[in-house]
């Protein structure tokens, strides 16, 4: 595992040098040096996962991510999936992905969450679902709150599908926070909530270091003067995004029988 892993780190430190971006690393303090804990990070693109995953390696920990098991269809992502302890997630056997990724976290794994669960249009935070704080609460780990900000602006869901992956120098702000551990007294549903306002104040945060917020831009949030859809937009988006992905997958289903 560790030596595709390695390989794995290399291309993204390379391609990190390649673009020319501007990584801004604040609070990887905050990443525990042994023992499993489950990292929650903003989704806003569809690369935000590098600039999470390289803080992590500054701190000498490596993160398992969760993601959709759509990938396994795809053969050198099935080879890297494989090989590095990532955690594809299938929504029709949730179960499955969920109890992986609590065993990983037993066995001293960091495990990355996005608690969105799929990429915000708005680019500020959606509603979350409550599988992280689950998970953390029994492997008995830590959670880490983290944001990414600005690489939104390389790849990201837009009507254009526009993508910025050259030599751009695009600042990303990343942020970890103070780990936190589900209370004893609080629910699954109080505890995401509470980890829901940690989030959006550390995205707040690297938001105001970040820098200009040009008006009018795709990748400004519309509370701060950009052209993203406002979330109450984003969400009727994205509701008939996931209608239309139901509709095919009942007609596959359908042609299949």
């Amino acid at each position: 595992m560790e030596p595709v892993f390695r390989t794995l780190e290399i291309i993204a430190n390379g391609l990190v040098r390649a673009q020319g971006l501007d990584l801004r690393f604040s609070g990887i303090e905050n990443i525990p040096q042994s023992g499993g804990a489950v990292l929650t990070v903003n989704h806003t693109g569809y690369v935000d996962f590098i600039p999470a995953a390289l803080g992590v390696y500054r701190a000498g920990r490596r993160t398992r991510f969760m993601i959709k098991s759509e990938v396994m269809d795809i053969g050198i992502m099935r080879f890297l999936v494989t090989h590095t302890g990532t955690v594809p997630v299938d929504r029709s056997k949730g179960a499955e992905a969920y109890r992986a990724a609590v065993d990983g976290l037993r066995g001293g794994e960091i495990v990355a969450v996005y608690p969105e669960a799929t990429i915000s249009r708005s680019f500020e935070l959606k509603e979350f679902k409550t599988g992280a704080v689950r998970m953390a609460s029994e492997a008995g780990v830590p959670i880490v709150p983290a944001v990414v900000w600005g690489a939104q602006r390389q790849w990201t869901k837009t009507k254009t599908g526009r993508r910025n992956m050259g030599r751009s120098h695009l600042p990303v702000e990343v942020r970890f926070g103070v780990p936190t551990s589900v209370r004893a007294d609080e629910t699954p549903e109080q505890a995401t909530a509470r980890l829901h306002d940690t989030m959006n104040a550390l995205l707040h945060a690297a938001q105001d270091a970040y820098g200009p917020h040009p008006a009018g831009e795709f990748w400004v949030p519309s509370r701060l003067g950009g052209s993203a859809p406002t979330p109450e937009e984003a969400h009727v988006i994205e509701d008939a995004e996931a209608a239309a992905k139901a509709a095919a997958r009942a007609q596959k289903a359908q042609g299949d029988k």
